[in-house]
């Protein structure tokens, strides 16, 4: 029997079938409580539609789509680059500036963006509905907002995704293939029952770097926030996540400054944050998001003051694998950046890639060369902590 393979685009998540949870219970960035929290707290240039891909009336798959609006002054930090560069950053950004449809999550590291039951409904026409929906959101946003979409992409795929497979769907739609730097994560062994276990596992210089490091931390006391206190101390969480923030070389966002409270208010205990405070100073924080056997560490931000002298962001990676041990988690996703720093605590990289379109014809030709000045790959040097 035939059946109508059809979508729906809501725009917000209270207009969210009551039936979406339960076809989403693997991923906690699909559900409506994450997307009730991220939707109040979103950046300002980030608006959030969910679709919904139906066999005649039974909801089979689900799909995020952000409309981002890439401003210049924001994208590129204001950092020392050659003369060069800093033309070509100028070129990428009047290339790159407008508004881009996002399936997927710009915020968070990862595939969080699809799903659809695969006995219910073939991976080709799963993305092709969604492909319509995508059609008509473009048509929906020039007729209501009177904003062009200039850019599609789809976030965030694992090499072995299963996507892959579909290469007739991204030709049809000029979609192209595009590396970007990879997740950095941290499977925990099953001998890890404990975190000495972790630390033991350590050769003798990775072990005596922990010591240091824990050493160095002296009076700072590592607090877990509950509720009130995110909320109580907002502007300090904001004021120390931007001290991070701004110094990335390239970004797309700013978070608000109540994001933290609204994911704390609507994930409670699956949203965790945790402060590193001195003489009852708010120095640096860390988050993480507890999403089934995944442990995946969230925003942070740290005072420069005691950044390097009491080397926090390290202490914080190494506080981040104490919690999925005790927790019992099995990975560790410690998402993009810093990758060296984090191969010194046992994370190792998974690569990924995008599929990315752009509307002028000359631009998507050159999309490849355009996304390795966007985000280029660093050169880094992987670090091996354990026993051989």
């Amino acid at each position: 029997m035939f059946l109508l393979k059809t979508y729906h685009i809501y725009y917000s998540y209270k207009e969210l079938p009551k039936i979406w949870d339960s076809i989403v219970k693997h991923d906690i960035f699909l559900q409506r409580h994450y997307l009730k929290a991220l939707e109040n707290a979103s950046p300002d240039n980030i608006q959030l539609f969910y679709v919904g891909v139906f066999n005649d009336n039974e909801l089979v798959g689900v799909a995020i789509i952000q409309r981002v609006q890439l401003y210049l002054k924001d994208m590129f930090r204001q950092t020392k680059v050659s003369c060069f560069k800093e033309f070509f950053r100028a070129m990428v950004s009047k290339v790159v500036k407008g508004n881009m449809l996002v399936v997927g999550n710009l915020t968070h590291t990862g595939q969080h963006g699809v799903f659809f039951q695969s006995d219910k409904i073939t991976q080709a026409e799963y993305l092709n509905t969604v492909y319509e929906a995508i059609e008509a959101l473009k048509k929906n946003i020039k007729q209501n907002q009177h904003k062009n979409i200039r850019a599609i992409m789809f976030k965030d795929y694992y090499e072995d995704n299963l996507i892959h497979n579909e290469q007739g769907f991204f030709n049809t739609y000029k979609l192209h293939k595009v590396s970007v730097q990879p997740n950095m994560a941290m499977p925990i062994k099953p001998s890890w029952v404990l975190n000495d276990d972790y630390i033991k596992d350590f050769n003798k210089k990775y072990r005596d770097r922990y010591k240091r490091a824990k050493k160095k931390l002296g009076a700072i006391k590592l607090i877990e926030l509950d509720t009130i206190t995110v909320k109580t101390e907002s502007k300090s969480l904001y004021k120390l996540y931007l001290n991070v923030s701004n110094n990335a070389k390239f970004n797309t966002f700013f978070l608000p400054e109540n994001h933290f409270y609204s994911l704390k208010l609507e994930l409670k205990d699956r949203f965790k944050v945790y402060g590193y405070f001195l003489n009852e100073e708010l120095v640096g924080f860390y988050s993480l998001i507890l999403n089934g056997k995944n442990l995946e560490t969230y925003f942070l931000g740290y005072d420069t003051e005691h950044q390097y002298p009491n080397q926090l962001y390290l202490n914080m990676l190494y506080d981040m694998a104490n919690f999925a041990i005790d927790n019992k988690f099995e990975n560790v996703v410690y998402a993009r950046t810093a990758m060296e720093i984090k191969s010194s605590v046992g994370a190792t990289p998974k690569q990924m890639v995008v599929y990315v379109k752009h509307t002028n014809k000359f631009i998507n030709s050159i999309l490849k060369q355009l996304f390795k000045l966007m985000d280029p790959t660093q050169k880094w040097e992987a670090r091996h902590p354990f026993k051989d």
